[in-house]
């Protein structure tokens, strides 16, 4: 050890498959093994131990497809994850896993004194766990290499106790029942399988160690897989061993019963002691090193992450989850906390698991993993495992995923930076890229229509409102771009583009908008426009819908009604919008929208606003619908058909019908019944070609003193068929 981290010396046999065998091969191989055969009999229990190892088995392969992908570096199963997933992820699994590495050892420590218990019945526990974690701590101190060493004469003990209780079976065979089906009233398969799982789950325990081998990607796959391979061999064995030898009401009451079928019974209690002794070493080795990966990470507070400038950090991270184990033993045997620690485990193997299938399922052309696993197995260990969560404790797995979830929502806003790529972005895309291609088959009509608007805002600083007005239009139904267009040529502004991007994202984020940022150079404002409206979108989800602000300048204006005329005939409306901020501080709001002419805007003009209704900040808001009829004829009968219209689309709104006068002005009308209301919609036409300056002087006349207008032109391919205007759609003005 060089004093800030372990040095890479460890090797497949030492490293991996050691401690990963010692901890498979624990306390419940010998106080549990022999109960399970007497539940259930030896052919359930069989099934059992294939079931928990056909889990840990594809655990184990994805654990190898990861590793022979990437230099894995210290932190075991958090580096894997928070290199896949994200930090977010990887942080939400990582600080729990930690926590159960610690914790482990308490148990394991507790483990430990109820052994000595079962030969001198007056030991203190709480003295005796305390006096295993110091010891194993200091011994793990020294290195891991050092305390893996130690371990060898632990795994001959717990051969020799095998060799016995297999040398006892063939003396004693005959006194069992072979096929066995368990004693009466005994627990049910599965309940059983809970209790049985635990004994598998110990595989991680070489990953851990990942910072300290010499290959990691060459010794994980081979030591885990050979631990898991071996302890399936030996979890076959022993209770047909066990079921040979004593009768199945001997097995299940009798949880020292290697000891009555031992040759040797005295070669029981080093193996027994040893494989509990050699769980806690595995653990007071692991935890410290997924510690120290989640403070280089930057997952922890500031104060954590300042230790990375500590020569002695290792150790000092070492001595903390001493003290966090040693502070557990104040709380007893931690039987209430055990299954939860449990379910941290199996959280972390299932997204191992998780991380291996979408990694293949994403198709991406980075992962090339030497061992390749086909991604149902993967998915199968990933489901087995959440299965067996809920199996074994449905309580504690519930409080383990809201712990976890709880954790991931603080490190997501805190927004931890990350310098690699992961598997989140390949896994959407290949998600997007299917979605895509089964859209771009379904036909389209006017019930599938949403409003994928793009903004043309310019500085996103000076016109923030206008991009939340267009996000309230949106209503997160359909997409959002907002571009900002530099006039210029390219070879001057190339270099500003990400820049620009960059700063529109931070501060599209920064108001709480959801939107695409886009930033083109154009060698003319309007041919420029055209060309992006026209291009924008992908694979069948273009935009429909293109919206400015309202210029100052005169020429803007008619340059924007020029464009709306030729996006016209590619099939996309228009939306100007005049945004005055201070019209929406009001409460209760009301939004008007004017009915009327001959261009088929009405449909739309009545469904933005229903969809800016729907926002938080204009919930309650009050819909009217204002129209002009030509006598009063009309006047009833278009209210009769509006008012139909809107039971049948079942929007609330307010119909207000004004009998058309002669000697009024138009303009001065919608000005006095719309100067209270906080948003206007009105609809557009397309002027003339030459017109486009005169209508603009016109629509500044009408705006006057109201509020934010919406001006909306209905250029799309459903326009007037938005909405169900009923049966007698015809007589109803637009």
């Amino acid at each position: 050890m060089n004093g800030t981290t372990p040095e890479r010396k460890l090797g497949t046999f030492l490293g991996v498959f050691t401690p990963s065998i010692l901890t498979i091969l624990g306390v419940v191989l010998f106080l549990r093994t022999g109960w399970v055969v007497g539940q259930v009999g030896l052919g359930a229990t069989l099934a059992i131990v294939v079931v928990a190892h056909v889990i840990t088995l594809a655990t184990a392969l994805s654990i190898s497809a990861i590793a022979t992908n990437m230099k894995v570096g210290a932190g075991g199963a958090y580096f894997m994850i928070s290199r896949s997933l994200g930090l977010e992820i990887g942080g939400a699994i990582g600080i729990p896993l930690f926590l159960a590495q610690t914790f482990s050892v308490t148990l394991y420590a507790f483990g430990f004194a109820e052994g000595v218990r079962l030969f001198w019945t007056d030991a203190p526990p709480r003295l005796i766990a305390a006096v295993v974690i110091v010891v194993v701590s200091l011994a793990a101190a020294r290195g891991a290499e050092s305390v893996l060493k130690l371990q060898l004469p632990i795994m001959v003990a717990i051969g020799l106790a095998l060799a016995s209780l297999l040398v006892g079976s063939v003396l004693k065979s005959g006194e069992g029942a072979p096929l066995a089906q368990g004693v009466a009233g005994g627990g049910g398969f599965w309940l059983v399988f809970a209790v049985f799982f635990p004994a598998v789950t110990g595989l991680m325990a070489g990953v851990s160690l990942s910072g300290d081998l010499k290959d990691p990607t060459r010794s994980i796959p081979r030591g885990t897989l050979a631990a898991v391979l071996t302890g399936f061999v030996v979890y076959l064995i022993v209770p047909v061993a066990l079921a040979a030898s004593a009768t199945h009401e001997a097995l299940a009451s009798n949880t020292l019963i290697w000891f009555r079928i031992a040759i040797v019974p005295i070669l029981i209690i080093p193996g027994l002691l040893g494989a509990i002794l050699s769980s806690a070493v595995g653990s007071i080795l692991g935890a410290p090193r997924t510690l120290e990966a989640l403070v280089d990470d930057g997952v922890l507070s500031k104060a954590a992450q300042r230790t990375s400038r500590w020569s002695g950090r290792h150790l000092l991270l070492h001595a903390l989850s001493t003290v966090v184990a040693l502070a557990a033993v104040g709380l007893g045997g931690l039987n209430a906390v055990a299954p939860v620690l449990t379910m941290f485990f199996l959280t972390t193997y299932g997204v191992i698991n998780l991380v291996a299938g979408l990694e293949l399922l994403s198709g991406s052309p980075f992962y090339r993993p030497s061992i390749k696993v086909p991604w149902f197995i993967s998915l199968i260990g990933a489901v087995g495992c959440l299965w067996v969560m809920f199996l074994i404790n449905e309580a504690a797995a519930v409080i383990a995923v809201l712990l976890e979830i709880l954790i991931y929502l603080n490190l997501r806003r805190k927004a931890i930076k990350a310098s690699w790529g992961d598997v989140r972005y390949g896994a959407l895309m290949s998600l997007a890229r299917a979605v895509l291609l089964r859209l771009r088959h379904l036909p389209v009509a006017p019930q599938n229509w949403r409003p994928n608007i793009l903004v043309f805002a310019g500085d996103v600083d000076r016109r923030a409102d206008l991009v939340r007005l267009a996000a309230w239009l949106n209503q997160d139904r359909g997409l959002l771009t907002v571009s900002k267009v530099i006039v210029g040529a390219r070879d001057e502004f190339a270099e500003q583009i990400e820049i620009e991007r960059r700063e529109m994202d931070e501060r599209l984020s920064a108001e709480g908008i959801t939107a695409f940022p886009e930033v083109e150079i154009v060698s003319s404002f309007e041919e420029g426009v055209i060309a992006i409206a026209q291009a924008n979108g992908i694979a069948g989800i273009n935009s429909n819908t293109i919206l400015f602000g309202w210029s100052d300048k005169e020429e803007r204006r008619a340059s924007q009604l020029r464009i709306m005329r030729e996006v016209g005939l590619l099939g996309k409306s228009t939306i100007i919008c005049r945004v005055l901020p201070d019209s929406w501080r009001t409460r209760p709001r009301r939004i008007d929208v004017w009915w009327g002419g001959l261009q088929n805007n009405g449909d739309m003009l009545l469904l933005l606003a229903y969809l800016v209704s729907l926002n938080a900040e204009w919930r309650r808001a009050e819909i009217c619908i204002r129209s002009i009829a030509s006598s009063e004829m009309m006047q009833g009968h278009t209210e009769k058909t509006l008012r139909r219209m809107l039971e049948n689309n079942r929007i609330a709104a307010r119909i207000d019908i004004t009998p058309w006068d002669p000697e009024a002005n138009v303009q001065a009308l919608i000005q006095e019944q719309s100067k209270d209301a906080d948003l206007v919609f009105l609809g557009l036409r397309e002027p003339e070609e030459g017109e486009e300056t005169a209508y603009a002087q016109r629509l500044e006349q009408l705006i006057g003193d109201l509020p934010t207008v919406v001006f909306v032109r209905n250029a799309g391919p459903f326009a007037g068929q938005l909405l169900d205007n009923g049966e007698d759609s015809s007589a109803l003005p637009d």
